[in-house]
Parts: structure tokens; C-alpha cells; sequence
């Protein structure tokens, strides 16, 4: 087990560390009083000393106190549980929360990199196992302890040779658990990665659903589930079947200790060395309750170290991402203000992959209201210039600067205000079409959502809606991707930003709303830096200037008239759209 995470889950214990104060002294006392309770067992036993000669009136007030402390008992160990609960709960909100605020503060190489459905299994299944099994397993462990030590007192209390006999064997059961243990700890580690594969794989396929259906490929991911599924049992079965080799092996050496009590135990009835250690059969009755109380306790251990070893496994993957290195913190940079559009990019290197080169030396000057488009072919950089822009992605070398700033000295939040972006794949979030629209601005009013809809050609579509703006909407449902597309235009036209990012922002389209679209956007761009993303080159053929880019370069600048002259890159690409097959 990993140190460091123990240290870090008493991190979030001493945050609760009052009501584990409450639960350990509940404990305690709840772990007094059941030992107590053989003590009058025994008592009561040897008040029954033969036919006719029973102490019914002495008997009556023992089962009575029996009987009340068997009720406190309970209510200690119901508080004891509803603690627990709420402390295993809260703390388990706790990480959950810190876990979705540490995605927002992951940088993008860091999401691309892993599979949405593994950080998903992370923050609900890990963490719920994680604290629940570790928190309620601890918790349980204490009251273990507890129980062992106390059982101990008593039994060296009523005859000390017959302790020392119990003591000296029960031992053997915690190196019994200690052993399988120590083996199954990365056996649930496994279970617990093939698991996040597992639900990577599911939420991959239920998102791409259609793709699946429309290539026929049901059958391959029915497969290849089946393949995953089946490390999974196969994982689970091996991790399951050594640790539950733990209670078996625990109990026979309990067993054993049981049956040498009860050997000694009658032979100090029979025959006792000394007055000091004899035994009544009221006596021994307890003492054999206890040594039943003493090994129960090592077994419930060998059960929470399932528990524990699972819970420690899906701990290490929680507090991994926790761990994970953030975004640096901006907080004390630059707020741009003012914002007209002057970028420039400075000698610019970039790779997603080190052995992978891009953007390589990439210079650029654009001056305030200019429109620059940039085309060519796919993979050559385009949406990659962009993620530097908005500073998605950080420069390998060279600078990026807005108003002669460079954008590592300002905040984020300040240089994305800046840009309006629209990209090709839009995001509807699970709310109203209103709340979906004023993402950018949440205090619009009505007239303004409204207006900004009927300039991107949704207003009517929008009314046609169960409940107009206020119908909630999900990422699949009542839009086509066309419509979802307007909505993230109207998005644009409400926050009027001081400039728009526009990539293939009319691909889900049709032809006629896409002129009035492009009639509405050149009123917005008006005055506005913009930076257009292209496949459709009749699109960009009022740009200012175009950057025709390849294999992470830009080969050819110019006008669309001034780059048809020259015959190069950029007409070949344009008049391929015209060529008859």
C-alpha cells in the first residue's frame, strides 16, 4: 500500500475530525459494553447451580441489565454507522468536487490524451469505492482493535495462562492475511484499470452509435467488448479468489483457539493449579465467549483488507489525477482591455509530439479589421494555429502577442473574451435553448437573445419548439446538426467579441441560410480581426489576406485573385473544386 496515499486521505480525515473523535469514543464504548456482556453471561450461569437450587431473583436482575445494555448497544452503534456515513459521504463530495474543478484546470494535452469514459469511471466509480471502502473499512478496523485489546484485559483478568495460550496462536491469522494480501493489492489495482478501459470503451461507443451502425461494425465492437469483459472477469475472479482465501484460513486458526481454550478452560474447572486460576463453568462460559470476540475481530480485519486493498488500488488512481500538473496559474497577469486586433505571431514552433514536427517557424502581422483565412489541405495545421491562438496549447518557442502583449502575460479568461470562436463541431449543453445561447453573456436579456437569433437565422425554428427558449435541449435530441450550429452562431452575435474565430463555422448548413449567414457575419466582422477556417474556398475570396499553409507552413500569402495568378499551391487547391470526373 501506497504511503502517500494514506497520507493524503487523513488530509480530507482531519477536516471531520471531530465527528471521527465522536465515532472512535462510540466505539470504544459500544466495544466495553459487549465484552461486559459474557462477564453476567458467566454470572448468570452460576447462579444456576443445580436442580432446585437456581437464584431466580438474582438471574432476573442480570438478564434485565442484559437486556439494557444490549439496547445501548444498538443505539451506539446506529449513531456509530450514521457518522460514518455522513463522514464517508461528505468526504466522498469532497473529492469529487476537487476532481471536476482539476479537470477544468488540466491543459488540453492532458484530456486529448486520455479517454473521456476512463475520467468519468475515475470520479464516480473509484472515488465511491475508494471512500467508501476505505473510510467504513477503517472505521471498522478501529473497532477491531478495540475489541482485541479489550478481550485481552478481561481474559488476563478471570485466568491469565489460558490468555497467554490465546494470545501466543491467534497471531498466525493476521500473517495468514498479511500473506494474501500482499498478493492481491495490484491484483484489484488491474481490476480497477481494465474497469476504466471497460467504461471508456462504452461511453466511446454509445456517443459514436450511429458511426457504428452506419459502417456495420457492431459485431467487431461486440468483440472487442467481449475481449475486454473478459480480462475483466478473468481479473476479477483471481483478485476475488485469493483474498477470499483470507476468511477460510483466519477461521481455522480461530478454530484452533476456540478448541484450546475450551481443553484448558475445562481442565481449571476439574483440576485448577492454585485457588487464583481456578475457573467456575459461569467463568469458563465467558472465557470461551471471549475467545469467540477475540478471533472475530481478525477475521472482520481479513475482510476489510479486501475491502481495503480495493479501495486503496482505485485511491491511487483518484489521487493521480489530482495530482496531475495544472494549467500555471495566470491570476496575476495582464486583463487585456481594449482590445482592437493587432496579432502577431513571432517565429512560432509547435508539436503535439516531440518526434512529430508542425508548425515550424510560423510568422505572421495582422492588423486591426483584417479578415485572414487560412486554408489547405487536411492535417496541415489550420485548427492547430487556432488551439495557439486561444492559447489552448502553449508554444514549444517562439511568441504569440495581442495588442504587442505576449498572450503568456495576460489571463486566459481576458484573451478568450476576446475572441468570438464558432467551430465545426458544436456543443448544445442539457438546458434551456436561452441558457444555451447566453453562454457567452449570461446577463442578455430577452430582446437581445432574440435579436441575435433572427441575425443568425434560428429565431423561427426556435419558436417551432415546444416551449420556444425555454425548451431544454440535450446534445442529442430535438436539433439537427445544422440547427445546433445556428444556435452556437447566435452565441457570437450575442456577445459581439472584438474577434471572431470562424472555423467551417457553415459546414452543417444548407446553401441558402449559409448566404444569409455569411451576409449577417460580414456585418459582424466589420471593423473585427477575424481568422477563418476553410475547406470551401468560395467562402474566403473576400478575405484580406489568405495563408495558404502545408505541412505546418505557410507557402503561399496573398489575395484570392493575387494567389490565382501565381498558379502555385493555392489555384491548384482551388480549381480542384471545379475539376469534372
Amino acid at each position: 500500500m501506497n504511503k502517500s496515499v494514506i497520507k493524503k486521505l487523513f488530509k480530507y480525515l482531519n477536516k471531520n475530525i471531530i465527528s471521527l473523535s465522536i465515532t472512535l469514543v462510540l466505539a470504544i464504548v459500544s466495544v466495553v459494553l459487549t465484552i461486559y456482556v459474557p462477564i453476567l453471561f458467566g454470572n448468570a450461569i452460576d447462579l444456576i447451580i443445580d436442580k432446585g437450587n437456581v437464584n431466580f431473583g438474582g438471574l432476573k436482575d442480570i438478564l434485565f441489565n442484559i437486556f439494557i445494555i444490549i439496547i445501548i448497544i444498538g443505539i451506539l452503534q446506529w449513531l456509530m454507522m450514521t457518522i460514518n456515513n455522513y463522514v464517508a459521504y461528505r468526504i466522498n463530495k469532497r473529492i469529487r468536487y476537487e476532481s471536476f474543478v482539476k479537470i477544468q484546470k488540466l491543459p488540453l494535452k492532458y484530456l486529448d490524451a486520455h479517454s473521456h469514459g476512463e475520467m468519468v469511471s475515475i470520479i464516480i466509480n473509484d472515488t465511491d469505492q475508494f471512500t467508501e471502502g476505505l473510510l467504513l473499512g477503517l472505521t471498522q478496523a478501529f473497532s477491531s482493535v478495540v475489541t482485541i485489546i479489550g478481550t485481552i484485559c478481561f481474559m488476563i483478568y478471570i485466568n491469565w495462562i489460558i490468555a497467554v495460550v490465546v494470545v501466543v496462536v491467534t497471531p498466525l491469522s493476521l500473517f495468514v492475511a498479511k500473506f494474501i494480501s500482499s498478493k492481491t493489492y495490484s491484483m484489484f489495482k488491474t481490476q480497477s484499470e481494465i474497469r476504466a478501459v471497460q467504461t471508456g470503451f462504452i461511453d466511446e461507443m454509445i456517443s459514436n452509435l450511429k458511426v457504428v451502425k452506419a459502417y456495420n461494425h457492431e459485431e467487431e465492437n461486440i468483440i472487442k467488448f467481449n475481449e475486454i469483459n473478459n480480462k475483466l472477469e478473468k481479473c476479477s475472479l483471481k483478485a476475488t479468489f485469493f483474498s477470499s482465501l483470507t476468511n477460510p484460513c483466519t477461521r481455522f486458526v480461530n478454530s484452533v483457539v476456540y478448541a484450546l481454550v475450551a481443553l484448558f478452560g475445562a481442565l481449571f474447572v476439574i483440576n485448577p493449579f492454585s485457588s487464583a486460576l481456578s475457573l467456575t463453568v459461569g467463568s469458563l462460559s465467558s472465557f470461551l465467549s471471549y475467545a469467540n470476540q477475540y478471533t472475530k475481530p481478525f477475521n472482520e480485519i481479513s475482510s476489510v483488507i479486501t475491502e481495503l486493498q480495493n479501495a486503496f488500488a482505485c485511491a491511487t488512481r483518484v489521487f493521480n489525477l489530482l495530482d496531475e500538473e495544472e494549467e500555471i496559474s495566470d491570476k496575476d497577469n495582464i486583463v487585456l482591455t481594449e482590445v482592437v486586433g493587432n496579432v502577431k505571431l513571432d517565429h512560432v514552433y509547435f508539436s503535439y509530439k516531440d518526434d512529430q514536427k508542425l508548425i515550424e517557424d510560423f510568422n505572421l502581422v495582422v492588423k486591426p479589421g483584417m479578415k485572414v483565412a487560412i486554408v489547405g489541405p487536411t492535417g496541415c495545421g489550420k485548427t492547430t494555429l487556432i488551439n495557439l491562438l486561444m492559447r489552448f496549447y502553449d508554444t514549444v518557442s517562439g511568441e504569440i502577442r495581442l495588442e504587442n502583449k505576449s498572450i503568456k502575460d495576460v489571463t486566459r479568461m481576458s484573451l478568450r473574451d476576446s475572441y468570438g470562436m464558432v467551430l465545426q463541431d458544436t456543443w448544445i449543453k442539457c438546458a434551456s435553448v436561452k441558457e444555451n445561447i447566453s453562454l457567452g453573456k449570461p446577463d442578455a436579456s430577452m430582446e437581445e437573445i432574440i435579436d441575435a437569433c433572427k441575425k443568425a437565422h434560428c429565431h423561427s425554428f426556435i419558436k417551432r419548439l415546444p416551449n420556444g427558449y425555454d425548451t431544454i435541449l440535450s446534445d442529442e435530441g430535438l436539433l439537427s446538426v445544422g440547427q445546433k450550429q445556428l444556435l452556437c452562431i447566435a452565441r457570437i452575435m450575442l456577445c459581439l467579441p472584438p474577434m471572431l474565430i470562424l472555423d467551417e463555422a457553415t459546414s452543417s448548413i444548407d446553401t441558402r441560410t449559409e448566404i444569409k449567414i455569411q451576409e449577417a457575419f460580414n456585418t459582424l466582422m466589420k471593423g473585427k480581426t477575424t481568422f477563418i477556417v476553410a475547406h470551401r474556398l468560395s467562402t474566403i475570396k473576400e478575405a484580406d489576406i489568405i495563408l495558404v499553409m502545408n505541412n505546418g507552413n505557410v507557402i503561399e500569402t496573398g489575395t484570392h485573385e493575387e494567389l490565382l495568378e501565381k498558379q502555385g499551391f493555392y489555384a491548384n487547391l482551388y480549381n480542384s473544386q471545379f475539376v469534372k470526373y
